[in-house]
């Protein structure tokens, strides 16, 4: 469905996407991952057309984006981060002009705009004018306008930007419930729902890509090692260079402190388990010990250790 070949996007003294490609496969939920200024969104808007590369292809259902736009824009569903929407209209009225713009014509309007309504959950304020909504309804307007043509593609930027616990969860079951009709590449920053609901994830780090992989396979990379957490109070010293003398242990990071307790994060060799050697130095020290765990790898700890190799 998506297939990019050696993309790039320069701007005067930097350059924001950097030579990439990848393919996404028709029927597949991807994950575009990666830290403030990777590229993710300078991609996005070249993959829909919104930006121009500065080198490099984009084949958007068959047909170059840049090239053959009209053909390949029909392929597409997009909802931006922050929806522009006309808040001086009625969300039918709305949804009813986004169709035509689209090319839907007579009864095919009317019954895609129902359809949307139901699936987006939004039938109950259709009459509502678009300016009283709140963030949540607006939010869902956008993914009914992104759908109201029944694209075979979407793109999702950050769609649940602003969204409280609640609507997430509606989104992320509205998302796998989509996934079984269309092909969806969404870019979040809240990896939880990747690994709840995407078949594959992109990793983009400073215009590049730096994983493309399964979420249990790039966790799976990361079991070389562990992590332990611990929150301990001690009267004097750094407790981090006394830990860091334990064999196995390759890396050790202060994460907070409040109130004299420190919260310390240990990677550990995989399989090494640490805590009674902790404790005893506890004991040896007087360290005050109210946790130490544990924890399993997940993508978020994956994420984050892949980024800050790159940056390293």
């Amino acid at each position: 469905m998506i297939k990019v070949s050696n993309l790039s996007k320069q701007y005067v003294g930097r350059t924001a996407v950097d030579d990439i490609s990848f393919n996404v496969e028709s029927g597949e939920i991807v994950g575009f991952l990666g830290p403030n200024g990777a590229g993710k969104t300078t991609t996005i808007r070249m993959l829909t057309g919104y930006m121009p590369p500065t080198s490099g292809t984009a084949l958007i259902g068959g047909h170059d984006i840049f090239h053959q736009s009209l053909l390949a824009k029909k392929n597409i569903g997009y909802m931006p981060e922050n929806v522009p929407l006309y808040e001086d209209m009625r969300v039918k009225e709305y949804l009813q002009f986004r169709a035509e713009l689209k090319g839907l014509r007579g009864k095919n309007v009317r019954k895609n705009i129902n359809e949307t309504l139901e699936l987006c959950s939004i039938k109950n304020i259709k009459g509502q004018m678009i300016s009283s909504l709140s963030k949540g309804y607006r939010q869902r307007v956008g993914l009914a306008d992104a759908l109201i043509n029944k694209p075979s593609l979407l793109i999702f930027d950050e769609p649940t930007n602003g969204l409280d616990p609640s609507q997430i969860r509606s989104f992320r079951e509205l998302l796998k419930e989509l996934g079984n009709k269309h092909t969806i590449l969404i870019s979040t920053h809240i990896l939880r729902e990747v690994e709840l609901t995407c078949d594959r994830v992109l990793i983009l780090n400073k215009g590049k890509i730096i994983g493309n992989d399964t979420p249990l396979e790039l966790s799976e990379r990361m079991k070389p090692s562990s992590i332990i957490n611990l929150e301990l109070k001690t009267q004097s010293g750094d407790p981090r260079d006394i830990i860091s003398n334990i064999s196995g242990i390759k890396k050790i990071t202060l994460e907070n402190e409040i109130d004299g307790w420190q919260f310390i994060r240990i990677r550990v060799d995989y399989g090494n388990d640490v805590r009674e050697r902790i404790m005893n130095l506890a004991v040896d020290h007087k360290w005050i010990i109210r946790e130490i765990h544990h924890q399993r790898i997940n993508l978020e700890d994956t994420f984050i250790e892949m980024i800050q190799n790159k940056n390293n």
